[in-house]
C-alpha cells in the first residue's frame, strides 16, 4: 500500500515505522522544518517538508496513486480540512482524521447512526472523512475496562464476546510460581489459552516446556467469569473498589467519570463498588484547575470534588487519599500520572491506573508500582492500523508494550487457510490462534486441535508486531 500522512509528530513518526516494517511506500509531510528534520533521522521513507493541506504539495507527494490518507497533525481543523479538500479529488481514497474535539466525533458518529441508510448508499463521508480517531475516547475506555476488573491488570476486550485478554503478574508463591507451563492444566478445570509470557524483559509466546516464575507477567484469554480463579492461581484477588479517587478533570477525566457513574448503576460494579447504590461520597475527583473543578463539580454532583494540588502531602494527608482503593491518575500530565501513582502505591494505595504517552513508557511505570498502564498515543495508532490493514482486518490491538499485536481478521474465501483444521496450520512460536467466531453465530468459541477454518469466519489471533506474512496468510493475500 502506498499511504500519505500528514502530521511528522509523535503518532506520525510511530505509524509510519510500523506501515514501514510492514513494507508499505509511506510519505510523510510536515510543515515545521526541525520536525522534518527530526523525522528524517528516523524513518526509512520520504518525508517532505510541505503544507499538508495544499492540493500541488499532495499531489506532489504521490496522493494520486495513494491507497491512503491519513491526518495526524496537532489541528483537528487542519486535518479535516484536508480530509475534505482530497475527497473532493480523489473521492475513493480512504481517508482518516485523528481529531481531539468531542464535539466534532460526536458530530460525525451521530450522523452516521441517525442517516445509517443514507451513508450506506454512495453518499460521501462527513466532513470527507472515513474513519475519525478520538484519542481520549479511546483511552478512557481503556482504563475503565481495567477498572471494571478491580484495576489489577490491563484488559482486552472483544466486542460482546464473553472472553477477555487479561494481563496478570505471578506473584511469589503463589500455584503458579516455579510450574511449567504444560502442568497448568492440572491446576484448574477452567478453558482458557496461556497467551504471552513476559519475563526477563523479552515477551515471548510459550511453549508447554516454559517455566513460569514469581514476578513473570502472562496474558490469559478466560472467559470473564472465570478470570477471579485463574488470578488466583497467580496470587492475585480482586478487592471491593470501597473509595475510588480520579485525578484530572480535564477531557479524558471527564469521559472516565461519565463512564463510572454510568456503570456504577450496572451489576458488576455494585459488586466492585460493594454497593446497592449509585457512587456518591466514595467517588473523589481532584484537580489543581478551578475551572475544571466548578465544571466537574455541576457535571456529577454526587462526587466529591477538590481543587487541590495532588502532589501536596498535606492534602493527601489531610483528605486520606492514601488510604483510598483505587487512584486512578488521568492529567495531560503523563510523567506526573506516573510519579503520582506510584508514590500513592509506596503510601499504601492498593491500586492505581496511570495514563502514560505510549508505550515506552509502560515498562517504567510498571517497574514503579503502578499496577496498570493506558499508553495514549499507542491507541491511536493500533485504531488507525486496524483501518489500514484491508477490509479483512476489524481491530487491532497493542500488546506488551508494543512487541506483540492482537489482530481481529475476517476469513476470505480465498485464504489458503480454508478447510484446514488448526493442528495442521499451527506455527509454535510465530503465532496463535486464540478465538473463533464461525458465520451466523454470536459468540467466539476458542478453537481445539481439530476446529476446521471455514469462509467467513471471524477470527482473534497474536503474533509479533508487523509480522505481515502471518496476517497474509489468513486474508489471502498469500
Amino acid at each position: 500500500m502506498k499511504i500519505v500522512i500528514i502530521g511528522a509528530g509523535f503518532t506520525g513518526v510511530q505509524l509510519a515505522k510500523r506501515l514501514i516494517s510492514e513494507k508499505n511506500d509511506v510519505v510523510i509531510l510536515d510543515n515545521d522544518e526541525d520536525v522534518v528534520r527530526h523525522a528524517s533521522n528516523r524513518l526509512d521513507c520520504t518525508v517532505m517538508q510541505a503544507n499538508g493541506n495544499n492540493l500541488e504539495n499532495l499531489e506532489e507527494a504521490g496522493i494520486a496513486k495513494a491507497d491512503a490518507l491519513v491526518c495526524v497533525t496537532d489541528s483537528d481543523e487542519l486535518n479535516m480540512i484536508t480530509c475534505s479538500l482530497v475527497d473532493a479529488v480523489y473521492p475513493k481514497l480512504l481517508k482518516i482524521a485523528r481529531v481531539r474535539n468531542y464535539d466534532y466525533y460526536v458530530n460525525q458518529t451521530a450522523a452516521k447512526k441517525h442517516h445509517a441508510d443514507t451513508f450506506a448508499k454512495d453518499h460521501r463521508p462527513l466532513y470527507g472523512i472515513d474513519f475519525m480517531i478520538h484519542p481520549d475516547i479511546e483511552a478512557a475506555e481503556a482504563i475503565v475496562r481495567a477498572v471494571e476488573h478491580g484495576a489489577i491488570t490491563d484488559v482486552v476486550t472483544f466486542g460482546n464476546s464473553k472472553y477477555e485478554l487479561s494481563r496478570i503478574q505471578i506473584e511469589q508463591g503463589s500455584k503458579l510460581d516455579g510450574i511449567i507451563v504444560k502442568n497448568i492444566r492440572n491446576l484448574t478445570q477452567k478453558k482458557f489459552i496461556l497467551v504471552y509470557v513476559e519475563q526477563d524483559d523479552a515477551t515471548s509466546l510459550p511453549s508447554g516446556d516454559t517455566i513460569l516464575h514469581a514476578g513473570d507477567s502472562i496474558g490469559v484469554l478466560a472467559d470473564r467469569d472465570d478470570v477471579q480463579e485463574l488470578l488466583s492461581l497467580c496470587g492475585t484477588h480482586i478487592e471491593e473498589l470501597k473509595k475510588v479517587a480520579l485525578v484530572g478533570a480535564g477531557k479524558i477525566g471527564t469521559i472516565v467519570a461519565d463512564r463510572i457513574m454510568q456503570k456504577s448503576k450496572t451489576s458488576i460494579f455494585k459488586k466492585m463498588f460493594h454497593s446497592t447504590k449509585q457512587i456518591t461520597q466514595d467517588f473523589v475527583i481532584v484537580d489543581s484547575d478551578k475551572k475544571l473543578c466548578d465544571q466537574a463539580s455541576e457535571r456529577f454532583p454526587s462526587a466529591t470534588v477538590f481543587c487541590a494540588d495532588v502532589t501536596d502531602e498535606g492534602f493527601i494527608t489531610e483528605e486520606g487519599l492514601d488510604k483510598f482503593n483505587l487512584v486512578i491518575c488521568a492529567t495531560h500530565n503523563h510523567e506526573m500520572n506516573m510519579v503520582v501513582s506510584a508514590y500513592l502505591e509506596s503510601l499504601g494505595v492498593r491500586k492505581t491506573v496511570a495514563l502514560v504517552a505510549h508505550s515506552a513508557f509502560s515498562d517504567i511505570a510498571r517497574k514503579l508500582g503502578v499496577d496498570v498502564v493506558v499508553p495514549l498515543r499507542d491507541t491511536v495508532v493500533d485504531s488507525i492500523m486496524s483501518h489500514l490493514r484491508g477490509k479483512s482486518v476489524t481491530g487491532i490491538h497493542t500488546i506488551s508494550s508494543g512487541d506483540f499485536e492482537i489482530i481481529e481478521c475476517d476469513l476470505p474465501a480465498s485464504s489458503k487457510m480454508v478447510g484446514k483444521t488448526l493442528k495442521n496450520i499451527s506455527r509454535p512460536g510465530e503465532y496463535l490462534l486464540l478465538l473463533v467466531r464461525k458465520p451466523g453465530n454470536a459468540q467466539y468459541e476458542i478453537p481445539a486441535g481439530d476446529t476446521v477454518l471455514t469462509s467467513g469466519d471471524h477470527l482473534v489471533l497474536i503474533t509479533k508486531t508487523g509480522d505481515r506474512k502471518i496476517l497474509d496468510l489468513f486474508s489471502g493475500a498469500e
